[in-house]
Parts: structure tokens; C-alpha cells; sequence
């Protein structure tokens, strides 16, 4: 499927064909305009096509949650773009929304609700992938991963913000790697630098990076693979890994980019 055009439907064209999709694909900032985010947005439609799962995204429609402005203190700006993205989501009242940003599901999750946001289940897709291999329509083929020592990194806004652990490990099981667990995991993972806007802005004094932390973790582990399921987290992780001259060694992958290298969707 690697030379087959992505079929990514626009929600505003199927309304005006009278349809709904199941899904609606929530792509967020990065995955639109971050280059290493894009190929994650383009592996998960690859999984979403090979299923035939019907599906679309927002398209022009969809914009930045507001979620960097809330976390850096402006709430004015947090406010005009939560309701100019309730007023679209309320328009379409699509059942499921999936993402592949935690800081996206977190607040489309537990903040757009409060403050008028129609009753949806919104889930990121680690747990939209693991419902598909729980009910048998997703079969992982272990591939290039096979055997290879993984660890696998926590996102706080999916780890310690929403108690999301085991589903991304479940996929990985599937992989028939060796996880072998970072230092700092689960409820006592590090962050990876980025959270609360930290990725826009300055370092602040101290001695060693967040980053820089996390990645002798990773050494440690003496993992090939990194596993991740949030663009920032992949970044700074990246960024890490290259400090320490170890990018030739050394993989970061969303969940999904695994799962399509291992099944060849």
C-alpha cells in the first residue's frame, strides 16, 4: 500500500452528501504542519484504510485546540479558539474523535465539555487501536520488531493526566519485542521536556535538560526502539537521542508507524 493514495475524506463534503463518518480524525498542529508529526498522521490513515474504517477530519475546519495558550497563561486565547472549534464540533456531532496528540484528547476530553462542547467519547489512538485488535479487525504481525528490546515513554497528558498505561503496552505485545521498561515509567514517568508549553519557549536555568534526562533513561535500557504516541514527546526525544551522538542506533516511533512497518499497510 506504500504507493497507493491515502483516502482522508473531508467532513464538510460528506455533510453535503447527507453522511456521517464513525470517526471523526482529529489531526491537531503538529500532525497538519510538523514534518516528523506528519508521518504520523500519515501512518495512522494508512491503518485507518487498510480497515476500512470509515472515517474523515476537519480539514480547513479544524484549529488549534488553545491548549499551548492555556498552558502558558492566556486564557483569552485559549477561550477564542475553544469556541470557534465547539461551535464546528457541535455542528457535526460525530460519535467518536480520536487523536494522535495527547495534549489534543486531554482537552477536548475533559476541558471542551465544561465549557459547552456536545457529549462525545473521545478516545487517542492507542486505545482506538487496541479496541481494533481487541475485537479482532487489527492483526500485528511482529516484522522488523520482532525480538528488538523496546521502551516504550509515557506522555503525561496520556500517562499521569487520563491514566492511559496499559493500551499502548498491549500493542506492543503484539510486536513480540522485549519491552524493557525505562527507570521512570507508568505513574512515576518523566516528561519529556515539552508539557505546559514548555516547547515554546525558553529553557530555564538549571543544570541538565528534561530531555537530556530522559534519554540515559532510554540508554539505559539499552533499548533500539523508543515507542512513543505524542509529537512532542517524539521531538524532544529526538533531540535527546542526537545530543547524545546515538540517532544512528537508536529509532523514535509512534505506535502507529510501528504497526504500519510491521504489517506493510
Amino acid at each position: 500500500m506504500e504507493n497507493t493514495k491515502l483516502n482522508v475524506p473531508i467532513m464538510s463534503e460528506l455533510a453535503a452528501e447527507g453522511k456521517q463518518p464513525e470517526i471523526l480524525f482529529w489531526v491537531g498542529c503538529a500532525g497538519s504542519f510538523d514534518q516528523r508529526a506528519q508521518k504520523i498522521t500519515v501512518a495512522f490513515c494508512k491503518i485507518l484504510n487498510a480497515l476500512n474504517i470509515d472515517f474523515a477530519i476537519l480539514g480547513k475546519e479544524e484549529s488549534c485546540t488553545g491548549d499551548p495558550a492555556r498552558r502558558a497563561g492566556n486564557e483569552f486565547i485559549f477561550q477564542m479558539k475553544a469556541q470557534e472549534n465547539i461551535m464546528t464540533l457541535n455542528t457535526y456531532k460525530v460519535k467518536t474523535i480520536v487523536t494522535t496528540c495527547p495534549h489534543c484528547f486531554n482537552i477536548l476530553k475533559n476541558e471542551y465539555p465544561k465549557i459547552g462542547m456536545y457529549d462525545a467519547q473521545v478516545v487517542h489512538h492507542s486505545q482506538f487501536l487496541q479496541q481494533l485488535i481487541d475485537d479482532g479487525k487489527l492483526k500485528i504481525d511482529g516484522g522488523n520488531f520482532k525480538g528488538k528490546t523496546i521502551t516504550y515513554h509515557d506522555s503525561c497528558y496520556l500517562g499521569r493526566a487520563n491514566d492511559v498505561y496499559e493500551a499502548p503496552r498491549k500493542i506492543l505485545e503484539q510486536l513480540d519485542a522485549n519491552l524493557n521498561e525505562m527507570a521512570e515509567n507508568k505513574s512515576r514517568g518523566l516528561c519529556c521536556g515539552a508539557g505546559g508549553a514548555q516547547m515554546f519557549k525558553e529553557d530555564e536555568e538549571g543544570n541538565k535538560r528534561i530531555n537530556t534526562k530522559r534519554t540515559e533513561q532510554i540508554l539505559d535500557t539499552n533499548a533500539t526502539v523508543v515507542a512513543a504516541n505524542c509529537p512532542f514527546c517524539i521531538t524532544m526525544l529526538q533531540d535527546g537521542i542526537k545530543e547524545k551522538e546515538k540517532q544512528d542506533n537508536i529509532m523514535v516511533l509512534d505506535l502507529s508507524e510501528m504497526i504500519v512497518q510491521s504489517n506493510n499497510f
